[in-house]
């Protein structure tokens, strides 16, 4: 029983860290899809910020030299894809597909050219990384059963951004459906023109948006490499912000349920790290391939139930163009 319980907690805990990325680009993808613009680029700028981290940390040896270089350039690619979509008013899937397209094939490419690494992107040591934090209490309260264990093993170990994650989730959902801010958000994402007759820009709004999101997946794509990792890898995204939109659309484009999405989508992939190799009643040992793919058909499984549910922002995906 005692090792079921600790099991399990590895467990919840992995899911924590798991969810961390997710939940990033997916409050990411709520603030612009709000707005109207459609962020299908979410795996592009997480991937190209975890390397901006990854170089910056490497070549500072600061952690927050990283972090820092990791918003600025996920801010860069949003204002690209702002750019493309908002001023040009370019198809926005396509244009976010195209920024997807253009970071995979860069990144290792730099990380070749500049460290030499066979695309790879090595830290130099433990400052370059966010590590631990261990929250007061954590070491004399684990011999306790079940409350000093969760608070020790569950809620205490974490890094800085697993905090900042589940921190933002409130935050958001507050700015978003609380504020003045969050007000006219809402409305551009749904009746771009009453929000223009207002006096509002439309276009204002959806750059701000969208480097808000950049913002977010600034933090998502440091904490692949400078958090969770250490260093950055070819494709180390492996379609996280791709989980993340659909979380977004499984939770309605709503903050909270998108992090209980993200939370079940992390806790299928933490178990399937555990269920490789292992004997399952009835079933036998499942190959590993399959087992690997259980997070994804879970996003398919629950897309494809709820999705025909969730009512998008009427104006998502259309170009405003205003009236002379």
């Amino acid at each position: 029983m005692n090792e079921l319980w600790l099991q399990s907690l590895l467990l919840v805990d992995s899911t924590l860290r798991l969810a961390t990325p997710l939940i990033f680009c997916a409050l990411a993808g709520l603030f612009s899809e709000r707005a109207g613009v459609v962020n299908i680029a979410l795996e592009g700028k997480m991937l190209g910020a975890a390397f901006a981290a990854a170089a910056a940390a490497a070549a500072s040896g600061s952690a927050w030299a990283g972090l820092g270089a990791a918003i600025l350039a996920a801010s860069a690619l949003a204002l690209l894809h702002g750019f493309a979509t908002i001023t040009h008013r370019a198809e926005q899937v396509v244009s976010g597909v195209a920024i997807n397209i253009v970071v995979a094939g860069l990144t290792p490419v730099l990380a070749d050219a500049w460290f030499a690494q066979a695309g790879r992107v090595p830290l130099p040591g433990p400052d370059a990384r966010f590590g631990p934090i261990e929250l007061p209490g954590a070491t004399l309260l684990a011999p306790i059963p079940v409350l000093g264990q969760l608070w020790a093993e569950v809620v205490s170990g974490h890094n800085l951004l697993v905090y900042a994650a589940f921190l933002a989730v409130p935050l958001v959902a507050w700015s978003v459906g609380r504020t003045r801010f969050g007000l006219r958000l809402r409305a551009v994402g749904e009746s771009p023109e009453a929000v223009d007759t207002a006096g509002v820009s439309v276009e204002a709004l959806r750059y701000r948006a969208l480097l808000l999101a950049g913002l977010l997946c600034g933090l998502a794509g440091a904490y692949l490499s400078i958090a969770q990792n250490a260093g950055f890898i070819r494709d180390m995204s492996a379609g996280k912000g791709y989980l993340a939109l659909a979380a977004l659309i499984f939770g309605k484009w709503r903050a909270a349920p998108a992090l209980a999405a993200c939370l079940l989508f992390a806790f299928a992939d933490a178990a399937q790290v555990r269920l490789q190799g292992v004997p399952l009643p009835l079933v036998g040992t499942v190959p590993t391939q399959a087992i690997q793919a259980l997070p994804y058909l879970l996003t398919i499984l629950l897309l494809a139930g709820f999705v025909g549910r969730a009512v998008a922002p009427r104006a998502l995906g259309r170009p405003y163009v205003k009236e002379r």
